[in-house]
């Protein structure tokens, strides 16, 4: 899970900003307009070049370079070095990525990826896994020229970007070109907080809570509430799924192919409606609620705070704009959770906290909204495994 830095904080935690006309914001998410033109300008570069399908509505696909490097530890390049510096310092292996190599879990990866950035003084990035990452469990991180903190581009970067990579559970294969995670890019420091967010809500709802398409009225502290879901809807209904510890290597670029009893063990409803999450094992989960992104916003899953459990939502996940909501008036949509315990066994109930959401505006509203129309994989998604496995 990525640090906290300087703008996210104040995100979570600065004073709320008062209405602002969408047509005057001068802070904010850039949209995928602006993407295009940050690209068109040389500000984003990359060879080959950037194809419009990896522009999404908030963020840019980073894709991986050709040459892994196997390292001894992860790191931080600090800001007296470079990352290749620390790579001649620390590294164990080359891999040459364009032949679909395995690399093993646990291990840990530093891949130069394809785009490199000249970002003007006012722009800064902030990059995340994608959520088919999140949900093989490979931990995924940027890592700058002289950064001091994972996933945060400064300001005004020149340079190359890289990715950390360690698959947690699976064994997994790559090839060159891949996308593993996404870069957004940030104009000042936008802010939003719980009155901005009740305000979206009073407008159109956010969360609906059944299968009525019935609203309810959004929980919020420190952003919009975020439950567990441990009750099946019908009898058999999965509840959750457990990596298995010993499965098979899983190539990445096999898509709607892995049968799922070979990777993951199923949970059903219990009586209690409880799940016991046992330590280090990794679990995909889903939310109660059914929550929606406007489309001049964005979204993001607010990092674990230790107060709530021995445990933590384990990739804070991005939600671009119109999730749970499209170009259509789809009503919500779960969002998925990949879940970890820590040190001792911890016991999640159905119904309780597990993250929060937060909203941050955009520049402008994105000319293309997420959903089935751009190739969005999970827009009516429930419980869903990664893209990978095959549907049931």
């Amino acid at each position: 899970m990525s640090t906290s830095n300087q703008s996210q904080i104040a995100f979570e935690n600065g004073p709320e900003l008062p209405a602002e006309d969408p047509q005057a914001r001068t802070t904010g998410i850039l949209p995928s307009q602006e993407i295009s033109n940050l690209i068109a300008r040389g500000n984003i570069s990359a060879m080959p070049g950037i194809n419009p399908d990896h522009i999404q509505p908030a963020s840019l696909d980073l894709r991986l370079g050709d040459m892994a490097h196997r390292v001894r530890a992860s790191f931080l390049p600090g800001p007296n070095s470079t990352v290749e510096a620390k790579i001649k310092d620390l590294r164990m292996a080359r891999i040459d990525l364009t032949g679909a190599p395995v690399l093993e879990k646990d291990c840990v990866y530093i891949i130069p990826l394809v785009e490199e950035l000249n970002l003007p003084e006012n722009i800064s990035g902030k990059a995340n896994p994608k959520s088919t990452t999140g949900r093989l469990d490979i931990f995924t991180r940027l890592i700058t020229d002289y950064g001091t903190e994972f996933d945060s581009v400064p300001p005004g970067y020149k340079g190359k970007l890289y990715a950390e990579v360690v698959s947690r559970t699976f064994t997994i294969a790559l090839r060159a070109g891949m996308r593993l995670s996404q870069l957004r890019f940030v104009q000042g420091s936008p802010r939003a907080g719980d009155r901005t967010i009740k305000g979206l809500d009073q407008e159109d709802p956010l969360v609906y809570m059944d299968e009525e398409d019935i609203p309810v009225k959004a929980k919020l502290h420190r952003g919009l509430r975020i439950t567990v879901n441990l009750e099946g809807a019908e009898a058999g209904e999965v509840i959750a799924y457990k990596a298995k510890r010993y499965a098979p290597a899983i190539e990445l670029d096999r898509i709607n192919y892995y049968a799922t009893e070979e990777f993951w063990e199923v949970r059903h409803q219990n009586a209690s409606k409880s799940l016991i999450l046992e330590p280090d094992d990794f679990y995909i989960l889903a939310s109660r609620e059914r929550v929606r992104v406007p489309p001049e916003f964005a979204a993001e899953m607010v990092p674990f705070d230790p107060s709530d459990g021995e445990f933590r939502i384990h990739y804070a996940g991005f939600f671009d704009p119109g999730f749970g909501y499209g170009s259509s008036d789809i009503k919500g949509t779960r969002a998925v959770l990949e879940v970890r315990a820590h040190e001792v066994p911890f016991l999640i109930e159905h119904g309780q906290l597990v993250g929060r959401l937060n909203y941050m505006p955009l520049l402008s509203r994105p000319d293309k909204i997420y959903g089935t129309n751009i190739g969005s994989s999970y827009q009516h998604q429930a419980l869903t495994l990664s893209k990978q496995f095959r549907k049931s």
